[in-house]
């Protein structure tokens, strides 16, 4: 029998976890001696032993905060050895404080391969999570059924009230339930599939909305259900269009060859309209915090984009951030939302500072061109790059939004933020990865922008500048940590 039992408050319950670690690696317990249960597991033939030992008077511990992300992140894997595991690598790093960098180790391995389990289900719920909208008026909600494979639901509740806020939605799995009000989040039981309504009107939306985005000249299949997994299909409104859509892609593309839209979407003006539209406010002279900065900024019209975007995009993050994001403009995306970095590029982003560890709520993020420019091209709008007038006019923005958040690092993502930052055309794709520091001693690190890859059609060669990104943004994290 084990001497030591710890029993804790629930599948994720970190906290619980490392203060219970602490105590018993500084009392000199082997793995061995303990025993890991939760409150949930425990039954009347669970384990039990002795009260855990209070940790010993002037000794400390030191962990490195590689080891304390992955335990992050592993505690909300599925498999209940995970807390044993993780008690293992921490009780052996004090012998062996190079231990994470072995990765033939059976222990490391164990650890890495849960951590990326856990990363990849994070992917796929903020993927294939899709809501039904239940109510009306003040009572309309909208409501989501998804089974992850491990217990990740409030670690992914910060990625959805980022991107719903102004949704009240509630997200039921098997484990936990998350319920977001529009101002405060809510973790609630696990719940049955039966709970959540299968059908409504915003389905068929959904379904006529994937219907008309589904591109037949690039379809490869294989490619689809690696990233769209069967297992998912039951839950998701699109997938029983799938099987034909793929059926009838040769005659799609064809006809897609031979017919361009012609018509302007006309909801582009209508946004537009009710920002323009808006009460005039007073605004100061000269801000003296971020909220008025990006007041004023809303009314800008430093330069022509302003008269055919549909508004201001400015940066958001903390006011303190260590680093700063700049990248090139709003795109389609950003410009009907007002947010930076919400679109296509923005979810590559999202996932791949993810895996480099690195947090985006602690980041703050901006463009150097806060107007998107765009070529109208039937009812679809087509980036455009921006002119050095363009980059400059709005580099007063960028630089005002340095000085009051007064980052240690800048990450310049793309030649046109290359070019705010330093005022001069940069060769990024020659110099990315290294960082320029400039007059007033600000450093600026030099990589491309996440729309690069999602413009490389061939999957080996996309997938492979992926990689590379990732690299340099390991490399964002490193420099951030020693800053």
């Amino acid at each position: 029998m084990s001497r030591y039992s710890v029993t804790l408050a629930g599948e994720t319950d970190f906290a619980g976890w490392r203060d219970a670690a602490r105590r018993l690696v500084l009392n000199d317990v082997p793995p061995h001696d303990v025993v890991w249960q939760t409150e949930a597991s425990t039954d009347l033939f669970g384990a039990s032993g002795a009260p855990l030992p209070p940790a010993p008077e002037g000794k400390t511990l030191n962990v490195s905060r590689e080891f304390i992300d992955s335990a992050e992140g592993v505690i909300c894997h599925s498999d209940p050895a995970r807390f044993a595991l993780l008690y293992r690598l921490l009780y052996r790093q004090r012998s062996e404080p190079n231990l994470l960098k072995i990765a033939s180790d059976l222990d490391v391995t164990a650890l890495r391969d849960m951590a990326k389990s856990v990363r990849r289900d994070i992917h796929k719920m903020r993927a294939f999570v899709r809501f039904v909208r239940i109510g009306e008026g003040d009572e309309e909600r909208y409501v989501s059924w998804f089974e992850p494979d491990h217990y990740i639901v409030v670690r992914n509740a910060p990625f959805f009230i980022r991107r719903f806020t102004g949704m009240r939605w509630t997200i039921f799995t098997p484990h936990a339930s998350a319920d977001w009000d529009g101002e405060k989040l809510a973790i609630g039981p696990g719940a049955m599939r039966n709970d959540v309504p299968r059908e409504d009107t915003s389905n068929t939306l959904w379904r006529t909305y994937f219907s008309s985005i589904f591109n037949p000249a690039r379809l490869k299949v294989k490619a689809m259900q690696a990233e769209m997994p069967k297992k998912y299909w039951k839950n998701l409104p699109e997938a029983s269009l799938i099987p034909e859509l793929i059926k009838g892609a040769d005659a799609a593309a064809r006809k897609m060859l031979e017919t361009m839209p012609t018509l302007p979407a006309p909801h582009h003006a209508k946004i537009q309209e009710r920002i323009w539209n808006k009460p005039e406010e007073q605004l100061p002279e000269i801000a003296s915090n971020l909220s008025e900065l990006r007041a004023q900024a809303s009314a800008c019209q430093r330069c022509p984009l302003h008269r055919d975007a549909t508004q201001t995009v400015f940066g958001e993050g903390p006011a303190d951030a260590r680093v700063v994001f700049v990248g090139e403009q709003p795109g389609d995306h950003e410009d009907l939302a007002g947010r930076p970095f919400v679109g296509p590029a923005g979810r590559v982003f999202d996932e791949v500072i993810e895996e480099a560890g690195i947090e985006r709520e602690k980041l703050y993020v901006t463009n150097a061109v806060k107007h998107f420019k765009f070529t109208p091209r039937g009812k679809r709008r087509l980036h455009q790059r921006p002119n050095v007038g363009e980059i400059s006019a709005c580099r007063w923005w960028v630089e005002q939004e340095l000085s009051m958040v007064k980052p240690n690092l800048v990450v310049a993502m793309g030649a046109t933020a290359a070019h705010s930052l330093l005022g001069q055309a940069i060769p990024v794709t020659q110099m990315r990865g290294q960082v320029v520091t400039r007059d007033d001693g600000l450093r600026v690190f030099l990589t491309i922008h996440p729309s690069f890859i999602l413009r490389i059609q061939d999957q080996d060669e996309a997938k492979a500048e992926r990689a590379r990104f990732l690299t340099d943004m390991c490399a964002v994290a490193e420099l951030a940590a020693v800053a």
